[in-house]
C-alpha cells in the first residue's frame, strides 16, 4: 500500500480516502471506533487529519485490511503494543519499497 500525499500541515476526508482506496464513510467509521484517530474539525465540522492521524489510519488498515484482523483484534493490538505494530508496518513498507526498485530494476535489464 503507497499512500502518496504531499506533506501537508492538514489533508481533507476525501484526500485520505482517495489515498487509502477507501470509502469516506469507512474512515468516519473507524474513527469512532479506534480512540488514535482523532483528526480536527473545522467551524463547518469538515475532518482534518494530521500527518500523526495517517500514520495511525496505515496502521488500522494494515491490521484490519492486509492481515485480517477484526475490529476488537486491531484495537486490541494497538492498545497492548503500538511499538511493535508501528515497527512491524515500517520494516514490511521499506521491504515492498526494496522489491518494487529490484522489479524496476529487472525489467530494465
Amino acid at each position: 500500500m503507497q499512500i502518496d500525499l504531499k506533506d501537508k500541515r492538514y489533508y481533507k476526508i476525501g484526500e485520505v480516502a482517495k489515498a487509502f482506496g477507501v470509502n469516506t464513510s469507512l474512515i468516519r467509521f473507524w474513527e469512532n471506533e479506534f480512540e488514535v484517530l482523532k483528526p480536527k474539525k473545522n467551524k463547518k465540522g469538515n475532518r482534518l487529519f494530521t500527518p500523526e492521524d495517517l500514520e495511525n489510519l496505515k496502521m488500522i488498515y494494515y491490521l484490519v485490511k492486509e492481515k485480517g484482523f477484526t475490529l476488537e483484534g486491531a484495537k486490541n493490538k494497538l492498545k497492548e503494543n503500538p511499538d511493535e505494530v508501528f515497527s512491524k508496518h515500517k520494516i514490511i513498507m521499506r521491504l515492498e519499497e526494496i522489491k518494487n526498485e529490484l522489479v524496476q530494476i529487472k525489467n530494465q535489464l
